[in-house]
């Protein structure tokens, strides 16, 4: 068998995904666009042994949660408690494995917010400079960017936000929109001009583009994107809004002011981290951690520019070893819409009675890592029932089902002079995959990664039925157990490299194999070296799946369509 080898040391992971906007309940491009991806790498990098921590949380600051709040004539507070709770339920059916999923709201990132600022305006890297916003003489108030919309400059769409077009992704100041308008009331706007705090983005070109130029784990997307910003040359951007909910700007004279969410969310990251760990800093200051980003397109320029020249301006904390920015998910050829009812909403899966990792598994195998992708209810189907229940379920039925009814639920380990070339080569090629899942792993190719797991699994299939144990067993009882020896093998080996993807099943696997500990456990991949020792015994098997049928497809379309309005959440 394979050559146990000793556990090395590992360093340490902080894992963060993008904290998501409180004005809505997520649907299903929100998982898997950068929850979903920070889960399975946050599990894998557990498993590998390394000291991980995976960082989330709710965004509630800024003018997306005070417009939504508004609308429903709700005050921000009962409005982001409810969405926060709405939002954690979600995530935690999914079995998304954050160690800390926190609130911008909460006091404590308020003070890390507040110290970070004046780290960066000590060092200089903060000015003063008026700019011309919006004013609305039907609300008389200055209007933030998410108050305003208006045509693109860039691209031409109808209704991008003041701060970004959703569209193209270009980040954008209000004053850049044609026809801008109102967002409460529709009303046209007059500009006018008001002082701001500005971070001087321009002096720290040179450290940045450095940064990203010699980081070699940035997709090229991602890096293009990085580089586009740059060649067109960075400028002071403002991080102050004449808000009233959100972080207090520390300066007296901006004291009516707070911080653009922009500036305060990414630091959420830290205030997160604070707030489960007394060590903090080592995850965020000691060169020997490493901080990965899992995030949506839209958000590749603040993860890429804006929050790593606050990381430089700072001057104390890690830069991101990798920026994993993911594309977007659209649904049947369509964007998600939830006023149209085009769409898979997430409040809604669990009236399917489909387990979690069913999702993952089809969500993992559509995750836009290098462009847009599809979520299809037919495609949804074929995977689970060809991928998931006709090669890897089915697998696991074949291998446990025969220990357990024809060899009296024990198998004994073969000497090695009676290992064959067949089972020679299947365990090489389990020594090569598990070699081969951990480098694309490493590099969070994630869908790459899962497609050569299950291909392993086929491989299983294949060797069961090249060897033909169902006929061996006639006349010779130690070679079938010999093949189910390595068949058990491969499953535990699959039960383990599965585990980040389909954390349930993988347990369900790991009891049925009768093994302890679990699949999940931190430093667990080691053992996948690990035989079963001279003799072992299996427990009962148990059908992990059932297949899906056309008829249930249909019912699951028309109730995952159907999202909740907000408006009942607050009846």
């Amino acid at each position: 068998m394979v050559k146990n080898i000793k556990p090395k040391k590992k360093n340490r992971r902080l894992i963060t995904s993008a904290l998501p906007y409180i004005n809505n309940v997520p649907h299903l491009g929100h998982i898997v666009g950068s929850h979903l991806p920070g889960d399975i790498f946050a599990r894998y990098s557990r498993a590998r042994g390394y000291e991980t921590l995976y960082i989330g949380g709710t965004d509630e600051n800024g003018s997306t949660s005070e417009i939504a709040a508004f609308k429903l004539n709700v005050p921000i507070e009962k409005f982001a408690d409810k969405l926060y709770k709405e939002h954690k339920k979600i995530y935690d059916w999914f079995e998304i494995s954050y160690d800390s999923f926190s609130r911008t709201s909460k006091k404590i990132h308020h003070e890390t917010v507040k110290e970070f600022f004046e780290t960066i305006n000590k060092k200089g890297f903060i000015e003063k400079n008026k700019m011309k916003v919006f004013y609305s003489p039907t609300e008389n108030m200055f209007l933030p960017d998410r108050y305003v919309v208006g045509e693109c400059p860039k691209c031409g769409y109808p209704d991008a936000s003041g701060d970004q077009c959703e569209k193209c992704t270009s980040v954008l100041d209000p004053s850049q929109l044609k026809n801008p308008k109102s967002t409460i009331s529709g009303g046209k706007l007059e500009i006018r001009e008001t002082e701001h705090l500005f971070l001087k983005l321009d002096s720290l070109t040179p450290k940045l583009k450095k940064w990203i130029q010699s980081n070699k784990y940035f997709r090229e997307q991602v890096r293009n994107l990085a580089m586009g910003w740059i060649n067109e040359g960075l400028k002071p951007r403002c991080i102050t809004r004449d808000l009233k909910h959100g972080v207090k700007v520390p300066l007296k004279e901006f004291k009516e002011k707070v911080f653009y969410v922009w500036f305060d969310a990414p630091i959420g990251y830290v205030s997160s981290t604070k707030e489960i760990t007394k060590d903090w800093e080592k995850f965020w200051k000691d060169e020997k951690s490493e901080v990965y980003n899992f995030l949506g397109k839209d958000n590749i320029p603040f993860h890429t520019i804006f929050w790593p020249g606050m990381v430089i301006a700072n001057g104390e904390f890690n830069l991101p070893k990798n920026v994993v920015g993911l594309q977007y998910l659209n649904y049947e050829g369509q964007k998600f819409s939830k006023s149209k009812g085009i769409g898979v909403f997430c409040e809604r899966l669990p009236e399917l009675k489909l387990e979690a990792d069913v999702w993952r598994h089809y969500l993992t195998q559509i995750i836009p890592e290098t462009s847009d992708s599809e979520f299809r209810w037919k495609d949804f189907q074929e995977r689970v029932n060809s991928d998931l229940i006709g090669n890897y379920a089915n697998y696991v039925n074949r291998v446990l089902n025969f220990i357990y009814t024809k060899l009296d639920r024990k198998i004994t380990k073969p000497a090695s002079k009676e290992l064959q070339e067949i089972d020679k080569n299947l365990l090489k090629k389990i020594e090569e995959k598990r070699k081969s899942i951990g480098d694309l792993m490493e590099r969070a190719e994630l869908r790459k990664a899962y497609a050569e797991i299950l291909e392993l699994s086929s491989e299983g299939n294949k060797y069961i039925n090249d060897s033909e144990p169902w006929n061996v067993i006639k006349e010779n009882p130690k070679r079938a157990n010999n093949i189910f020896y390595i068949s058990a093998f491969l499953l535990k080996n699959l039960a383990i490299l599965f585990a980040p993807y389909l954390p349930k099943t993988s347990e369900k696997v790991w009891k049925q194999l009768n093994l302890k500990g679990s699949p999940s456990c931190s430093g667990v991949w080691e053992e996948a070296e690990k035989d079963f020792g001279k003799e072992h015994e299996i427990n009962k098997p148990e059908l992990i799946f059932k297949k899906i049928e056309d008829k249930e497809i249909e019912e699951y379309r028309k109730i995952t369509s159907q999202g909740i309005d907000l408006t009942e959440l607050f009846k």
